[in-house]
């Protein structure tokens, strides 16, 4: 028993002194990151950052990542349209990338529906950037349904939110 106790403090002693360094991941305790570990931790100017016409940051965040769509619908709005154009633009710009298009419904109706009306969705988006150009190998589709929503209320706001194509945009494999 003597010596079971004695592990256990010393264990105990080893997991606190652990703790005694505030700042032993960098500034604000994330490695240097200023946004605490949470995001790119990269300066919107720089590189890899929102301001770098080059960088999925910027795809996201200016050409716009993810179009709308109506109740039960696949077909693409003028809004959609223009959206996919900057999309289409920037993906052959940026050839070092590869996109898979999420598509997404909102939650109404059954779960296969709802798979099935995302598939429709996410080949919708992934046909109309083919048609301009960019090529077919360099993107996916998958659909989650109903699975994934960003909003959770049954109003027609989060409705409209949820039925949606999203591109996530991916470095491709260098061999």
């Amino acid at each position: 028993m003597f010596s079971y106790r004695t592990a256990l403090f010393l264990v105990a002693g080893l997991a606190l002194s652990a703790c005694t360094d505030p700042d032993r991941f960098g500034e604000n305790g994330a490695g240097g990151d200023p946004n605490g570990g949470f995001g790119e931790g990269v300066p919107l100017g720089g590189p890899g950052g929102a301001n770098d016409p080059t960088s999925p940051a910027f795809f996201n965040q200016t050409v716009g990542d993810r179009v709308l769509f109506a109740v039960d619908q696949s077909t693409l709005t003028p809004a959609a349209q223009q959206t996919l154009n900057g999309q289409a633009q920037w993906l052959l710009q940026n050839s070092d990338y590869l996109a898979v298009i999420e598509g997404h419904a909102d939650e109404q109706g059954t779960r296969e529906y709802n798979l099935a009306l995302g598939a429709r969705r996410a080949n919708a988006v992934r046909e109309y950037l083919v048609s301009q150009g960019v090529p077919g190998s360099r993107l996916q589709t998958v659909s989650y349904g109903k699975e994934r929503p960003i909003e959770i209320c049954s109003t027609e706001e989060c409705y409209r939110q949820n039925r949606r194509a999203v591109t996530v945009i991916s470095i491709t494999a260098t061999s």
